[in-house]
């Protein structure tokens, strides 16, 4: 594993120009905190959580967003605009109908051109290793042999988490499994990863996951992963918030 864990940025690797963030989750686990307000407007150490991820693509100079809403749209919307008046932000309206993750991506397809794109939960939380996660992920994006890149961190790390991981990784860190019935995965989605607009190909109508898009891409050996130098929180409780805001301020 030692390739990937210690990859270094190579500047000649440019951060994709475009990105989009996945704000249109209800946050119904976060209930009380989501009654008022959407997911990603909850504060975590003093900063709304999509300030959070907002706040990291500026520094690595993207100035293009695609956002996703549903849950209290008007409210988010507002708070961006108001947040990030230099940065170009698009949204991609589901108020009428929550689509997933998949069917946000799709929906989204036609404002996302056809070059890679970022993808970033909302409610991503990490602090960085010894180098911008972010510029890693872009320093190991290869259009001729990739079709996603998943930014993963090691189960063990995986601050919050529930359940019990996600992938199986071979020595280049393509991803050649899922979780095995009754074990667990090494590693664990953070809810960033590089995609090719591409593969947003024959998916079904409604709401679905991204899972089918990866599964495709798994299958074609054609999905990869990058292993998180830094922490990692999930953030779908207001216990992981409490959590979290402790082990930051513990440092």
């Amino acid at each position: 594993m030692t390739r990937q864990l210690f990859l270094r940025p190579d500047p000649r690797c440019a951060v994709p120009r475009t990105a989009m963030v996945m704000a249109a989750g209800l946050g119904k686990r976060m209930r009380p905190l989501t009654i008022s307000r959407p997911k990603p407007l909850v504060e975590v150490a003093g900063k709304p959580l999509i300030d959070h991820v907002f706040d990291r693509l500026r520094a690595v100079g993207i100035e293009r967003v695609v956002v996703n809403v549903h849950y209290l749209a008007d409210s988010l919307e507002a708070h961006l605009r108001r947040r990030y008046p230099d940065m170009e932000v698009i949204v991609s309206d589901e108020r009428d109908r929550l689509l997933e993750t998949g069917g946000g991506l799709t929906k989204a397809r036609p404002l996302l051109g056809d070059d890679p794109v970022l993808v970033v939960n909302g409610d991503s939380l990490w602090i960085d290793g010894p180098v911008d996660a972010i510029k890693l992920l872009a320093s190991r994006w290869d259009a001729a042999t990739m079709d996603v890149l998943l930014l993963v961190v090691p189960f063990a790390r995986a601050n919050n988490l529930g359940g019990m991981g996600d992938f199986r990784l071979g020595p280049d860190g393509r991803i050649v499994g899922r979780r095995r019935p009754g074990t667990v995965a090494p590693f664990a989605y953070t809810g960033v990863q590089i995609l090719d607009p591409r593969i947003i190909v024959d998916a079904p109508e409604g709401p679905f996951s991204t899972n089918l898009f990866w599964d495709r891409a798994i299958a074609a050996e054609r999905a990869y992963a990058q292993v998180h130098q830094g922490l990692w929180f999930e953030i779908g409780t207001p216990t992981a918030v409490t959590r979290t805001e402790a082990m930051l301020l513990d440092g």
